[in-house]
């Protein structure tokens, strides 16, 4: 019981983590611009992250069942505990360094790598690609959702940002620049609502997808016959995968999320908004509604995107399609770097802290 109440609360660490690590997702570009203070676009990002994360479950339920093959490896808690760790420890180091990396590949990593250990290096305990029936031509598994998007969404973030920047300048080419400036300031508080929001319907859904998974395996298996009645509410025997999240479960970590943005993380913003490109109101919009949108589609497929992959090549395609030169590739290459790393970097800590439990026993 003790072991399934860390497990929790653990997650719940990754949540608050995830949201003072990602807030720059959202908030860069309008504090960047100065159509908003860093405090006004702070809290407007914890707001829309509460609301996003309350809405839908499909993402949940990947993570909680379309990556590990729950016959071939049993994810207990300290299994769990494992994979939380690795993401926890990278999303901390690339904080500290001030790099705007994906706290989703940093989770998928650690869930993949405690699997791989946990099963004595059985490749297939991790689902490589399967069909998928409610999306036959998308498929489940790494593949199809985790690497194909982490090439696939940043790409369309990109053209997608370099287009709407494009046709925006042809469009007002002859305008006069107070009255552009007047008009995106205000509609960019739109566009970075809207990515908060996506924010929260996408990230937040992961750490319910673990604490769900944690709930299920441990009713399962029996461990939670004997929990005090206030503790009811933590046996469950929906499947996270087929049946949906338990409210509650949402409404935590939507709350935790929104604790977390609500800190800041004001290392990668700089990074994100200030170092990377110099942006204007009408960039900004462009680059938050191009990224938004590109969520919102992987959201409804139940794909567990990177909104920091997402925003940053927004930014950059909004950036080019100004000239290429406006962008500081030193910047870049250091980003790109840290998304190269994340996956197998957080594998390999998780799997070693698995292989340390396991020393520990046989001891």
């Amino acid at each position: 019981m003790a072991l399934l109440l860390t497990v929790i609360v653990v997650a719940l660490v990754f949540e608050y983590i995830n949201g003072f690590h990602d807030t720059a997702n959202s908030i860069a570009t309008v504090v960047s611009t100065k159509v908003l203070t860093p405090r006004q676009a702070v809290m407007l990002a914890a707001a829309t992250n509460l609301m996003g994360a309350m809405w839908g479950t499909a993402v949940a339920k990947t993570i909680s069942s379309g990556l590990v093959d729950s016959k071939l490896v049993a994810m207990t808690s300290d299994i769990i505990i494992c994979a939380l760790l690795g993401a926890i420890i990278w999303n901390l180091l690339t904080w500290w360094f001030g790099l705007p990396s994906s706290s989703s590949h940093a989770l998928i990593g650690g869930l993949c790598g405690s699997a791989l250990a946990a099963s004595g290096n059985n490749w297939h305990a991790i689902i490589w690609a399967q069909p998928s029936k409610e999306h036959w031509w998308l498929g489940k598994g790494i593949l199809w959702k985790v690497i194909v998007p982490m090439i696939v969404s940043p790409l369309v973030g990109l053209v997608l940002g370099f287009t709407v920047m494009a046709i925006l300048y042809l469009a007002l080419q002859n305008a006069r620049p107070t009255a552009v400036n007047r008009f995106f300031g205000r509609a960019q508080m739109v566009s970075a609502g809207a990515m908060g929001f996506m924010h929260g319907t996408n990230d937040a859904q992961k750490t319910m997808g673990i604490i769900a998974l944690t709930l299920f395996a441990a009713t399962k298996a029996g461990h939670l016959e004997h929990c005090p009645d206030w503790l009811g509410f933590l046996r469950t025997s929906a499947d996270p995968g087929k049946e949906g999240i338990a409210v509650w479960i949402k409404v935590t970590c939507a709350l935790v999320m929104a604790s977390g943005t609500a800190v800041g993380g004001w290392r990668i913003i700089k990074t994100l908004g200030h170092k990377m490109v110099k942006l204007h109101p009408i960039n900004g919009f462009a680059a938050e509604a191009s990224s938004a949108s590109v969520i919102l589609a992987a959201t409804h497929l139940g794909i567990p995107v990177s909104t920091t992959h997402n925003i940053s090549c927004a930014i950059m395609g909004v950036g080019a399609a100004r000239r290429l030169s406006a962008i500081k590739w030193s910047v870049v290459e250091r980003m790109v770097w840290a998304w190269i790393l994340t996956l197998p970097v957080t594998g390999l800590l998780a799997y070693g802290f698995v292989e340390l439990i396991r020393i520990g026993k046989s001891h």
